[in-house]
């Protein structure tokens, strides 16, 4: 359940609502692409802006749409307990196989309140946990110790370490990897973090280039390191056009250009700077995905 390319996968709006014909769309191109499993109301989905029941219904129509033929690792994470326990419990009464749970953000926990949440998500829920470090975002670093820490619950199962820290992620493995899966969070370290132990990546360019993301990882559990290096470069300028904006609005974006979506973002995210859309689109003509 916990390697290869695994795509945190956008949400579609249209006038307002979420697009749910377009998403399962979207569903279908990622199964037929080898995408190894879907997160649905991750970062990249936009889940800051999806009310209680929009959040809700997205892992519904994922769950549906996939028909258990990749697992749905439902993004029902939030920085109250008492609110994430809520979401994961529905996303595992409707059927998803797992869970992401990102670090609380703004409130600033220390790292015995980052273990006592966690655990108690783990403790209401017995659903399998992937852990979601992205200090970034949330203004708090989980460190490996804590990481170790929630490897011995049976729940916790995986961490999408996006901390930028290949050291940090080393000593994730080092302390907790015969017990717990690493997975990269950022596509620019996909390979590095291969190296380091890692079993694939949870991304943002296999919105986009999900064949390819799939065949980086593939080749590298083959054992084709070469062909795995390759592929990492061939993909990087395109996973660095990722962040010319704050995500997800370079990917949406590149979707609406390929026809796959609207394109329509909810506030406070907004449209693509004209100078980033130009070098997003001759980002996207290198590639080969728009012409």
């Amino acid at each position: 359940m916990f390697q290869g390319s695994i795509v945190a996968i956008v949400t579609p709006f249209k006038k307002g609502q979420v697009d749910e014909e377009a998403y399962r769309r979207l569903i279908e191109f990622h199964i037929k692409n080898g995408t190894s499993a879907i997160v649905p109301c991750g970062t990249t989905g936009e889940s800051a802006t999806l009310d209680y029941e929009e959040h809700n219904r997205v892992i519904e129509i994922t769950v549906e749409a996939v028909r258990k033929r990749v697992p749905v690792i439902a993004g029902t994470g939030g920085n109250s307990t008492a609110e994430a326990i809520e979401l994961t419990a529905h996303a595992r009464k409707v059927g998803a196989d797992a869970t992401l749970q990102v670090v609380p953000y703004y409130n600033k926990p220390t790292q015995e309140g980052l273990y006592q949440h966690f655990k108690a998500i783990a403790k209401a829920v017995p659903l399998p946990q992937v852990l979601y470090n992205i200090p970034g975002r949330t203004g708090v670093n989980m460190l490996p110790a804590t990481v170790a820490r929630l490897a011995d619950l049976r729940e916790v199962v995986a961490i999408k370490e996006a901390s930028g820290d290949l050291g940090q992620m080393a000593d994730v493995v080092r302390l907790a990897g015969h017990k717990i899966t690493l997975l990269s969070g950022d596509d620019n370290l996909t390979l590095p973090v291969l190296a380091i132990g890692g079993k694939g990546v949870v991304s943002v360019v296999a919105n986009i280039a999900p064949k390819d993301s799939a065949k980086l990882v593939k080749a590298w559990h083959d054992g084709k390191i070469e062909q795995a290096r390759k592929l990492f470069y061939k993909l990087l300028p395109l996973c660095q056009s990722m962040f010319y904006e704050t995500n997800p609005i370079p990917v949406k974006t590149a979707l609406s250009l390929m026809g796959k979506v609207d394109g329509e973002m909810r506030l406070p995210l907004c449209s693509m700077a004209p100078a980033n859309l130009e070098k997003l689109k001759a980002a996207l003509k290198a590639y080969g995905l728009i012409k």
